[in-house]
């Protein structure tokens, strides 16, 4: 392939190497060399981490863990645009200012669709296994240059912003990557057969509505802890979902699956871990960082409880 995912991750290292520099060299932050570290570190990952030594790679994650929980990762003072630039701004773009952040969805649709049918001299154009991401890529790539060109601004602001945004976010940053190694170390952990054993030891499964709402609710709480749905799946539905739910009531697993991940959802709006849903919209739009979570709570538990009745009812139809 000529445009492989490999490139993406070169990327987003030379942007988060470009943050780090820019943290260190940042007065106004009280915490810059600790902060720059922290970033310098993710950088290391995207850039090396394909011919590090797994150890290593795990060091790093740690030493970012120890970063943050100490308190080591704090933003410095941007000077924001008055109101009256922001409103000359937008009255010269109009709603060309919605030309940028189409173009993303649209190249990353278009690059996936179309990827099997790029080749060039017989080779793919973009990775055929992560088009999706690669167009994903692109598509932002594209979009800075548009933004540049309709702004009469340098990529050089584009960073100043990304710089912006990566100190509003802080380490809540790294979280969805993180917890998604968290789901792999917890499955290679044999989490999933820990979790069925204490279910079926300390919990009636002779019941089948009782055994749906443990799977149900575990979904939801496992999501809470480990921040991802993706993460908790495995270890539910290897503890309870196939052993019980299929294995023993003979339920459709299609449903049980579908109906699993939507309850994991539920979880997804309770958690900070779950980053990029509920603390970066809260820090985007510099409100209380638990203001989605407190919105979202009536709609998470009303669906988790119909979550119950409807696997009750479709699974074993």
């Amino acid at each position: 392939m000529i445009i492989s995912i490999q490139y993406l991750y070169y990327l987003v290292g030379i942007i988060l190497a470009i943050t780090a520099v820019m943290t260190l060299r940042d007065a106004s932050n009280p915490r810059r060399y600790s902060a720059g570290i922290f970033w310098a570190l993710y950088a290391v990952v995207f850039l090396v981490g394909d011919v590090m030594p797994p150890v290593w790679v795990g060091v790093i994650a740690v030493a970012m863990a120890l970063i943050a929980g100490f308190g080591g990762v704090l933003g410095g003072k941007h000077q924001p645009r008055t109101d009256a630039q922001y409103l000359e701004s937008a009255k010269r773009l109009g709603n060309k200012l919605f030309i940028p952040a189409l173009a993303i969805p649209l190249i990353t649709m278009a690059g996936t669709l179309s990827a099997k049918h790029l080749m060039v001299g017989g080779v793919p154009l973009i990775d055929p296994k992560n088009a999706t991401l690669v167009s994903l890529g692109i598509g932002c790539v594209i979009a800075l240059g548009l933004a540049c060109k309709m702004t009469r601004e340098t990529p050089m602001q584009g960073l100043r912003e990304s710089h912006r945004l990566i100190d509003a976010l802080g380490w809540a940053l790294v979280l969805p990557q993180m917890l998604g190694m968290l789901g792999l170390v917890f499955s290679d952990a044999g989490v999933g057969k820990a979790v069925a054993y204490i279910s079926t030891t300390y919990i009636n499964m002779d019941v089948r509505f009782v055994a749906v709402a443990v799977y149900v609710i575990g979904m939801a709480l496992f999501t809470v802890i480990m921040g991802n749905g993706f993460a908790a799946f495995p270890v539910m539905t290897g503890g309870v979902g196939v052993p019980v739910l299929v294995g023993v009531y003979h339920g459709d697993p299609a449903v049980m699956a579908a109906v699993g991940m939507l309850s994991g959802y539920c979880g997804t709006l309770l958690t900070p871990m779950a980053a990029n849903f509920n603390l970066v919209p809260a820090a985007l739009l510099e409100i209380d960082k638990n203001a989605v979570i407190r919105a979202q709570v009536p709609t998470a538990i009303a669906l988790l409880i119909v979550n119950v009745f409807l696997l009750n009812f479709l699974m074993f139809r």
